[in-house]
C-alpha cells in the first residue's frame, strides 16, 4: 500500500508540474520527506562502466540498520539482494538526512534490471533501469546544467526529460540513455536543505512507468562542500570528480573538473586520457562546468590547458554550463573557424533563469553559431555517420538541430 500511495504522490506531483502549477503540499515546503526508513529521493549514477555498473542511491530521514536493494532482470523470477556499502549522515545539520549507496557490478549490457530499495524493512515502488549497450548501435543522451534555481521550471524541466525518456523508447526511435548535468545543482552547496529539495525535483525524472534516468554528473562552483559526494557516490572528501567512461562501444564521455585545480594532475589525466579514447571511439566528447568560450562570461582558465587537447586530439563535441544560455560553436581550431575543428555547446538551462549571449564575439556569429536565452536541455544522438545535435526548449520546441560529421579514420589517429 505504501509503495502505491508513492506512485500515486509522483503521479500527481508530474501532473502539477506538466501544468506549470505548484503543487499544493509543496507550497510551505519544498523538500517532501517521509519520516523513519522510508526510501526516498532514489538516483541512478553513472560514473565508470554504464554497460556493467551503476550506483542506485537513495536517502532516509533515519539512520536505520539496515539498507539493500532487490535487484531483479527482466525475464527472471528471482530477485538478488544487494546491500548497500556506504551509509551515513549528510554533512550538514539540517535536515536530518541519511544516504545510502548500492554499487551494483557484473551487470549484463543493454539488459532490464528491475530494482525495488529498502530500508529497514521499508521498500520504495519498484523501479528499472536500462544498462548501456554492448553493440554499436545508435544511442542519445541529453546534457544539461544549471538547475540551482527558478525551482518551477526545475521541476517542469525534470517532468519534460522523463517525458522525453520514454518515447525515445518507442519503435524507431533511438533511445536516451542517460543525462550529462553540467553542474550547478543547487545555489549554496554546503546547503543540504538545498540538496534535499533537488534530490526530491530529481524523482520527477523517473518515468510514469517506473523508469529511471541514469546521471552522468559534473561538479559547478555553486557544488563546493561535501555534500556533493554524498549525494553522488564520490569518495569521501574527494577534490578530483573527473573520470571517463563509454555509452555504448564507441561513444566516450570525460567529464573534467573547473573547480579544482585546472592545471597539473588534470591536465596530465586529461590528456593521458585523450592519447588512448580517441584510437578507440568513434565519437570522443567532454563535459565540465566553466565554459572556454562562452556566450557570456569571460574564458575559464581551461582555454589556456584543454582547448590545445581538444584540437590536438579532435574531440568531437565539448559540453559547456555556467553561462545561463544556448549557445552552439561553429568548429574551433586555433582561434578560428575551421570544419576540422571542436564545437562547443552549451551553457545550462535546466532552470536557472537565462542571460542574453553577446552574439557580437566571433564564435556566436550566425550563420555559423547559433545562441539563444530560454529554459532547454540539449539532445544528442550518435550514429555511424554524424552526431545529430538538437535543442529542446522548456514545453517541446525544437529550437536548433545541426549535424556533425565523424571524423576520418585517420583524424581519430591519436597524433
Amino acid at each position: 500500500m505504501r509503495s502505491q500511495n508513492k506512485q500515486l504522490f509522483l503521479g500527481l506531483y508530474a501532473l502539477f508540474v506538466a501544468l506549470g502549477l505548484t503543487p499544493p503540499w509543496l507550497a510551505a515546503n519544498d523538500s517532501v520527506l517521509a519520516d523513519g526508513a522510508q526510501p526516498v529521493q532514489w538516483r541512478l549514477i553513472w560514473k565508470e562502466d554504464p554497460a556493467r555498473t551503476a550506483t542506485l542511491s537513495w536517502n532516509t530521514s533515519a539512520a536505520g540498520t539496515s539498507h539493500q536493494v532487490h535487484l531483479r532482470e527482466e525475464g527472471t523470477d528471482e530477485a538478488m539482494l544487494v546491500a548497500a556499502q556506504r551509509n551515513g549522515r549528510y554533512t550538514g545539520e539540517s535536515p536530518e538526512l541519511y544516504y545510502h549507496h548500492t554499487e551494483l557490478t557484473n551487470l549484463k549490457p543493454g539488459t532490464v534490471y528491475h530494482v525495488v530499495l529498502e530500508s529497514d524493512g521499508t521498500k520504495s515502488p519498484e523501479m528499472f533501469f536500462v544498462t548501456a549497450p554492448a553493440e554499436d548501435v545508435p544511442v542519445s543522451i541529453m546534457f544539461g546544467a544549471d538547475s540551482r534555481s527558478g525551482l518551477e521550471e526545475r521541476r517542469q524541466m525534470n517532468a519534460m526529460l522523463a517525458s522525453m525518456v520514454a518515447e525515445s523508447y518507442q519503435a524507431g526511435r533511438v533511445p536516451i540513455l542517460a543525462l550529462a548535468h553540467g553542474g550547478d545543482y543547487i545555489r549554496s552547496g554546503t546547503q543540504l536543505d538545498q540538496w534535499s529539495v533537488w534530490m526530491t525535483d530529481h524523482e520527477l525524472t523517473v518515468g510514469p512507468d517506473g523508469r529511471l534516468l541514469p546521471i552522468i554528473p559534473a561538479r559547478g562552483n555553486h557544488d563546493m562542500g561535501e555534500p556533493f559526494n554524498e549525494v553522488f557516490a564520490f569518495p569521501a572528501q574527494e577534490q578530483t570528480n573527473y573520470y571517463a567512461l563509454n555509452i555504448g562501444p564507441q561513444v566516450r564521455l570525460v567529464t573534467l573538473n573547473t573547480e579544482t585545480s585546472v592545471a597539473g594532475d588534470q591536465t596530465d589525466w586529461l590528456k593521458a586520457e585523450l592519447e588512448t579514447s580517441r584510437p578507440a571511439n568513434r565519437w570522443l566528447l567532454a563535459q565540465y562546468h566553466k565554459p572556454a568560450f562562452p556566450a557570456v562570461k569571460p574564458p575559464w582558465i581551461n582555454l589556456t590547458h584543454w582547448v590545445p587537447l581538444f584540437e590536438r586530439y579532435n574531440v568531437d563535441l565539448v559540453c559547456e554550463g555556467d553561462g545561463h544560455n544556448i549557445k552552439r560553436t561553429p568548429p574551433i581550431r586555433n582561434f578560428a573557424i575551421d570544419p576540422t575543428g571542436v564545437v562547443y555547446i552549451g551553457e545550462g538551462g535546466l532552470g536557472v533563469g537565462q542571460r542574453t549571449p553577446k552574439t557580437d564575439r566571433w564564435y556566436l556569429r550566425p550563420p555559423h553559431a547559433k545562441t539563444g536565452s530560454e529554459h532547454h536541455v540539449q539532445l544528442l544522438t550518435f550514429d555511424e555517420q554524424k552526431i545529430t545535435y538538437r535543442v529542446i526548449l522548456l514545453g517541446g520546441k525544437l529550437f536548433d538541430e545541426h549535424h556533425l560529421p565523424a571524423r576520418t579514420p585517420e583524424q581519430r589517429q591519436a597524433p
